[in-house]
C-alpha cells in the first residue's frame, strides 16, 4: 500500500521507490508529477503562473483526495488516480490491471501499471502513462499533424517535431477537461478506443497538468492562464502578406512591392526568403544581391509595407561565425558520427537555442544586421529544427539529450528573438515560425504549417491542423496559400486550388501567399547567396485574369475585416481564445457542432465553410442552434439548428454571420 500524506499544500504519494506529487496549479487545475529519484526534478517547462489556489486535502484509511475548485483527484490506497469534476463525474482515470485491490472490478492477473518507469541501462527511464478510454470521447488539440482528422480519438501521434509537424501536447476533451503532457521529450501518444497511452522515450519524471471546465472556452482560458497568451497582433499583421520562394535580388522584391501599389492592392508585409545571406549562419544580407538594405527598408516603409526576413538556425561550416560558436559550445552536438545537422548546400549545425549564451549571440548578429536597419519582424524557418536524418537519439543540446528535451527547441528559438526585441522596447511582437511547443505563444510565435503539397488533399489536412493548433493553445497560425511544393500558375487545376485556398486564407489568423511555384528560376551565381535557385512567379496576378479578379475580391474583403479581426486578436491576447475555432467552441450545447469537421468560426460571428474538393460548386452547411444566420452573399436568413445546401461558385466561399450587420462589411453592394 502507498504512504499518502499532505505536505506543503500538496498531496504526496510514496510507493515502491516512486514519489508522486499532486498539487493545485492555476484555476480548477492540478499538476501531477512522479519520479523514482531522490529529488523531484524542478523544471516547470510549459507551466508558469501557478497562482495562489489553496487545495482542500483529505487523507483517510481508504486513500485521499485533493480538490482545487471544480476538479478533484482521488487517490486509492494502491496509489491509483481518478479525476472528477464538481458534480462527481469521472473525467479521467488511470488504467491499472493488477492484483493491488482484490475488491476492484479491474483487479487482473495482467499486471499492467498506470505509471510504468522502465529503467534505461546506465541512464534514466522510458516512461508510459496509461488512462482509461471512453470510446465516445472526442479529443482536440495536440498541435499540427498532416492528417485530415479534427477529432483525434483513434489516432496515434508522434510526440516529435518534423517539417510540417508540430507536437504541442495539450488537448481539450468533450468530457470536460484539458490535459497537458508537460514533457518536452520525444515520444508518442495513442488515443485508443480501449486505452489512452502516453510514452516518453527517455525522461526523469512523469509530469502532466489537468483542468476541468464547463465549456471548451473555459478550459482553453484556464490553460492560457498558466502557459501564457500571445501579444496583441500588430496592425500590419492583420493585412495581407506577400511571399514567394524566393526573391533573389533587392530590385526584384521592390518591383513586386511597387506593382502592388500601382494596382492599388492592399499589402501589409513582404518577405525576403532564405539565402539572401552569403552562408548559413551569417545573419546578414549578401551585398552582391542586396546592395542597399537601408534604402530598401525606407522605401517599403514609405509604401506602408513591413519587411520580414528569413532566418535559419543553421551554421555552415564555412560561415564566418562557425568556429567561434563551436568553441563556445553554442552549436547542437551529435553523440556519434560526423557532426552534421542539416545539409542544404553544405554541412551545417544548428545553433543551440536552449543555451542562453547562444541565444544572446545570435540576437546580437540579428540586431546588428537587420533590426538596426528597421526590420521588426522575422521568419524563423527550420524551427523544429529540421534534420537531414531524424535520428533523435543522436543530437544533444545544452539542456540535455534531444530525446529528453528536444521538443522545446522551437519555443527557445522564438524566445531568442522575442526577448531581444522586447529589450529594445518593441511591443506587439510577432515572428513567423515553422514549429511550436506548449508555451511558444507567449513569445509571439505565429506558426505556419510547413512545406506542404499544393493540392486539395493537402488543404484538407491544413484545415484540421489549423483548428487543432488553436485548440492546443497556439492561436496565431497560417499556411502557405496554395501549398508550398509544386503548383504551376498556368495549370487550370492548380489555379482552382489556389483560388479556393486564397478564399480560406482570408479567414485565417494571418493571410499569407507563399509557395515554390513551377517552373523554377535558375541560380544567379555559383558563390554565396547566388547559389540558391528560386521558384516561379507567385503574386496575385500570376494565375490568370479570372483568378486575379477573385483574389482581388478577397484581398479587399480581408482589408474591410480589420476591425473585426482586431477584436478576435484581442480575445487571443487577453484570454487565449483561438482566432479560428471549431463550431463547438462557440456553441458547445449544440451536440451537432461536435460532429462537424469541415466548417469553423472566425471570431465570434463569422461561420466559414471552405470548398476543399476539385470541381465542387455547392456544399452542405450546418448552422448551429442559438442564432439566426445570414448568408453573406445572398442576405438570406436562416434559423440555426439546420443543415442547408449552399451555392459555392468559384468566386464564392460559403460565409454566414450571426450578426447581420457584418454581411454588409463582408459584401458591400
Amino acid at each position: 500500500m502507498s504512504i499518502i500524506r499532505e505536505e506543503n499544500g500538496r498531496l504526496t504519494v510514496c510507493y515502491n521507490n516512486e514519489t508522486m506529487w499532486i498539487e493545485p496549479w492555476g484555476e480548477n487545475a492540478l499538476r501531477v508529477r512522479a519520479c523514482k529519484q531522490c529529488q523531484m526534478p524542478t523544471e516547470d517547462w510549459a507551466l508558469m503562473n501557478r497562482g495562489n489556489y489553496p487545495a482542500e486535502i483529505q487523507v483517510t484509511s481508504e486513500g485521499a483526495s485533493i480538490r482545487n475548485g471544480s476538479i478533484t483527484a482521488k487517490v486509492s490506497r494502491a496509489g491509483v488516480l481518478t479525476f472528477v469534476n464538481q458534480e462527481g463525474k469521472v473525467l479521467l482515470e488511470e488504467y491499472v490491471r493488477n492484483r493491488s485491490d482484490m475488491r476492484s472490478p479491474k483487479c487482473s492477473a495482467l499486471d499492467i501499471d498506470a505509471r510504468e518507469f522502465q529503467p534505461i541501462l546506465g541512464g534514466d527511464y522510458s516512461l508510459t502513462a496509461r488512462f482509461e478510454s471512453d470510446p465516445n470521447e472526442r479529443l482536440y488539440g495536440m498541435g499540427q499533424y498532416q492528417q485530415p482528422y479534427l477529432n483525434l480519438k483513434g489516432c496515434e501521434l508522434e510526440l516529435a517535431h518534423r517539417n510540417s509537424q508540430a507536437s504541442v501536447p495539450f488537448l481539450v476533451s468533450s468530457l470536460g477537461y484539458g490535459f497537458l503532457w508537460n514533457n518536452p521529450g520525444v515520444g508518442s501518444v495513442t488515443f485508443g478506443k480501449n486505452l489512452t497511452s502516453w510514452h516518453a522515450v527517455s525522461t526523469k519524471v512523469l509530469d502532466y497538468w489537468i483542468t476541468a471546465g464547463d465549456t471548451p472556452a473555459q478550459i482553453e482560458e484556464q490553460y492560457a492562464a498558466v502557459t501564457g497568451t500571445v501579444p496583441m497582433m500588430p496592425d500590419y499583421g492583420m493585412g495581407f502578406w506577400q511571399c514567394k520562394l524566393r526573391y533573389q535580388t533587392q530590385e526584384e522584391l521592390l518591383s513586386v512591392a511597387r506593382e502592388y501599389k500601382r494596382r492599388g492592392l492592399p499589402i501589409s508585409v513582404i518577405v525576403i526568403d532564405f539565402f539572401h545571406w552569403p552562408y548559413e549562419g551569417e545573419w546578414k544580407f549578401d551585398p552582391e544581391y542586396w546592395p542597399d538594405p537601408d534604402a530598401m527598408v525606407r522605401e517599403l516603409k514609405e509604401m506602408g509595407i513591413e519587411l520580414m526576413v528569413s532566418v535559419w538556425p543553421t551554421v555552415d561550416y564555412r560561415s564566418e561565425n562557425f568556429r567561434e560558436m563551436k568553441e563556445k559550445g553554442y552549436l547542437i552536438n551529435t553523440d556519434r558520427g560526423f557532426p552534421n545537422g542539416l545539409r542544404f548546400l553544405n554541412d551545417s549545425l544548428h545553433y543551440d537555442a536552449t543555451h542562453p549564451g547562444a541565444r544572446e549571440y545570435v540576437w546580437g548578429k540579428i540586431k546588428e544586421h537587420y533590426y538596426d536597419k528597421g526590420i521588426k519582424i522575422f521568419w524563423l524557418d527550420e524551427a523544429e529544427p529540421e534534420y537531414s536524418v531524424y535520428d533523435f537519439d543522436n543530437y544533444r543540446y545544452h539542456l540535455g539529450p534531444n530525446v529528453q528535451i528536444g521538443n522545446i527547441y522551437p519555443k527557445c528559438y522564438a524566445q531568442t528573438f522575442y526577448e531581444g526585441m522586447e529589450a529594445q522596447g518593441q511591443k506587439n511582437i510577432v515572428n513567423l515560425l515553422r514549429c511550436a511547443w506548449a508555451g511558444s505563444q507567449k513569445y509571439g510565435a505565429l506558426v505556419w504549417s510547413g512545406d506542404i503539397h499544393s493540392s486539395f488533399e493537402s488543404l484538407r489536412n491544413q484545415f484540421a491542423a489549423g483548428l487543432n493548433m488553436g485548440m492546443a493553445g497556439i492561436p496565431w497560425w497560417t499556411t502557405d496559400i496554395g501549398g508550398f511544393h509544386g503548383g504551376d500558375p498556368s495549370d487550370p487545376a492548380f489555379r482552382e486550388v489556389l483560388v479556393r485556398w486564397f478564399q480560406y486564407g482570408a479567414f485565417c489568423p494571418v493571410m499569407r501567399l507563399h509557395g515554390d511555384r513551377m517552373p523554377h528560376q535558375k541560380p544567379l551565381g555559383t558563390e554565396r547567396g547566388g547559389r540558391c535557385p528560386s521558384g516561379g512567379d507567385n503574386e496575385v496576378w500570376s494565375f490568370g485574369e479570372e483568378a486575379y479578379e477573385i483574389c482581388k475580391k478577397y484581398l479587399f474583403l480581408r482589408e474591410r475585416m480589420r476591425p473585426y479581426t482586431e477584436e478576435a486578436m484581442a480575445q487571443a491576447h487577453e484570454k487565449g481564445t483561438p482566432v479560428m475555432r471549431p463550431l463547438f467552441y462557440g456553441y458547445p450545447q449544440d451536440s451537432q457542432t461536435w460532429e462537424v469537421e469541415d466548417q469553423y468560426l472566425y471570431g465570434d460571428h463569422i461561420l466559414v465553410a471552405p470548398v476543399m474538393y476539385a470541381g465542387q460548386t455547392s456544399r452542405q452547411v450546418y448552422l448551429p442552434e442559438g442564432a439566426v444566420w445570414t448568408n453573406v452573399w445572398t442576405r438570406e436568413e436562416f434559423l440555426g439548428g439546420q443543415t442547408i445546401l449552399v451555392d459555392a461558385p468559384l468566386d464564392r466561399i460559403p460565409l454566414f454571420v450571426s450578426d447581420a450587420t457584418l454581411a454588409e462589411l463582408l459584401d458591400p453592394r
